[in-house]
């Protein structure tokens, strides 16, 4: 084996390896906590674009409240990513590295469609933040699991706030009857 082969593997090797951090946790703690936190963050990501390309292509008679909803919402996503991924470091852990690498974790479903009625934007984006919600209440399950609080004190607010977004969806996009429910 040459010097380069042996530096190469060896570069592999400590890629795999947590980073040294000041952390009480163990390496198989920072080991899931992260890779389950990557996974959210590329959902956030991909939820972030989503919500972007709803926003700017918005059209039709609700153009401006749905264009501002959809802006507010898109910014509130924008905001969890450093956070999220400062955690996984503070962990010891490795975050993702480029698009490339959201596309591989991410679990949001794209939507590349030319056109989208407004109606749709708003239940697909609903949806997605339920989904989100849930993920984000499963990846709380694993930092029960290591006792890992202040990554579980992020995520509680993180649902706060995605069920924030997932109800005025819902609410936005309702038709009320008569009784006004």
């Amino acid at each position: 084996m040459n010097k380069s082969t042996a530096a190469t593997r060896e570069m592999e090797r400590r890629q795999e390896l947590p980073l040294i951090t000041p952390t009480e946790l163990k390496s198989d703690a920072t080991r899931d906590i992260s890779g389950a936190m990557n996974a959210i963050l590329a959902d956030v990501f991909a939820l972030y674009l989503k919500t972007k390309n709803f926003h700017w292509h918005m059209s039709g008679p609700h153009f401006r409240d749905y264009h501002l909803l959809f802006d507010e919402q898109g910014d509130q996503l924008f905001a969890m990513t450093d956070p999220i991924a400062e955690r996984i470091r503070k962990l010891g852990g490795t975050t993702i590295r480029s698009i490339g690498h959201i596309a591989r974790l991410q679990r949001v479903a794209d939507n590349d469609a030319q056109y989208v009625e407004p109606e749709d934007m708003l239940a697909e984006l609903r949806e997605d933040n339920q989904t989100l919600a849930a993920r984000l209440r499963e990846t709380h399950g694993v930092c029960e699991e290591y006792d890992d609080v202040a990554t579980a004190s992020l995520i509680e607010v993180w649902i706060d706030e995605t069920e924030r977004r997932t109800w005025f969806l819902f609410e936005t996009g309702r038709r009320r009857d008569s009784t006004g429910h």
